[in-house]
């Protein structure tokens, strides 16, 4: 497995998603790859938390 580029969907930046990313979702039992970058993701993760106080 080798690491890949993937575009974010909402920011439109190349991020990577390592292989050690990868078997973590793997692990999990994650079928589809990330389509956000881990910034999007962490401001997506965000506003989910705060939209349920």
């Amino acid at each position: 497995m080798a690491d890949k580029t993937i575009v974010c969907k909402d920011c439109g930046k190349e991020f990577v998603f390592s292989e050690g990313e990868q078997e973590f979702y793997k692990e999990k039992g994650f079928e589809n790859d990330p389509v956000r970058c881990p910034d999007c993701r962490r401001k997506r993760k965000a506003q989910r938390n705060n939209s349920r106080m």
